[in-house]
């Protein structure tokens, strides 16, 4: 049975999606960008802040489906300049355990929504 994820804690979708979607025990979550879920607005200061709050929305997210970043069992990251990725990299590093990581893959894109560095999405497990 499909259940639906939404928390005031992350930004709210910008189209016709939820954050997330939870199908018995695995989550889905859309892809999160670096929108101040208070403010509504865009923080781009610079890619490490810019990473760090898309990896804080997702938290919220995880958290609203009663899951933590240990859950986390695959991730996909959509960066618009690999040049970046060392800087995205490091603050992604921070939220995983390096014995426990999920698989992921990388990829540059031309552009992403609202024109923003990074976007990351993930697949959690009970």
């Amino acid at each position: 049975m499909k259940k639906i994820i939404n928390t005031p804690n992350a930004p709210a979708p910008i189209g016709p999606y939820n954050q997330a979607v939870l199908v018995d025990n695995t989550l889905y979550t859309s892809g999160q960008i670096a929108i101040n879920p208070q403010t509504g607005e865009l923080e781009l200061d610079s890619i490490s802040s810019e990473t760090t709050l898309v990896m804080e929305n997702l938290k919220a997210v995880l958290a609203a489906a009663d899951m933590t970043f240990e859950n986390v069992i695959k991730s996909t990251i959509f960066i618009s300049d690999m040049n970046n990725f060392s800087a995205i990299n490091e603050v992604y590093g921070t939220y995983f355990s390096s014995d426990t990581a999920p698989a992921r893959e990388t990829v540059e894109v031309a552009n992403l929504p609202k024109f923003v560095n990074v976007e990351i999405s993930v697949i959690a497990i009970k």
